[in-house]
């Protein structure tokens, strides 16, 4: 009976909307805030009820949270820590954007206003308004420095829809499709 109640779950997840999906993992025990985005995919593990994430927190795809040390199998099966454990809550603040694949690891608490970058590994705490990537993750640059770079750089085309913001670009780069091209390519002119 267990089994089909995973397929069931599983099928439940799949096709569900991301509000629900919300909904699955506090109903596993994640404390999650309001005007939060979490993808479908992002993965708690077993252990969603040592998960807190703060208010308007954005998890995006392929993001794994990871609140047990697992390497714990190899020394239990060794017979050093026979019957050993460890596991540790993972807290994420307010306004916070984790990227892509993402990994982070237990006992790692994320700051509020924090960015962190595609497939980074988080091995330790992170302060507020920081920018931190990489493997492991670091902090690269406050967010202060992150918003005036950001500045020179950005469209004001978040409300646009999607054909809007698509013509838009296409003129900025001056992309077109080749009249020959009939894979659907896109090449510059």
């Amino acid at each position: 009976m267990a089994i089909i109640k995973r397929i069931i779950t599983k099928i439940y997840l799949r096709f569900c909307s991301k509000e629900k999906y919300i909904e699955f993992l506090r109903r596993e025990g994640a404390i999650i805030g309001t005007g939060c985005d979490i993808h479908k995919d992002v993965r708690l593990g077993d252990e969603a009820f040592l998960i807190k994430i703060g208010n308007n927190t954005r998890i995006t795809s392929g993001v794994r949270l990871i609140p047990h040390d697992g390497g714990l199998w190899t020394l239990r099966k060794m017979g050093v820590l026979p019957d050993a454990d460890y596991f540790a809550p993972i807290v994420i603040g307010d306004n916070v954007h984790i990227g892509n694949d993402t990994i982070i690891m237990p006992g790692v608490t994320i700051g509020n206003n924090v960015v962190v970058g595609c497939a980074a590994v988080v091995t330790h705490d992170l302060p507020d308004n920081v920018v931190a990537a990489g493997v492991p993750a670091r902090v690269i640059e406050s967010i202060d420095v992150y918003a005036d770079k950001s500045k020179s750089r950005c469209d004001n085309t978040k409300h646009m829809n999607p054909q809007q913001k698509r013509e838009y670009y296409q003129r900025k780069f001056a992309m077109r499709r080749s009249d020959d091209d009939k894979k659907g390519s896109t090449t510059l002119q």
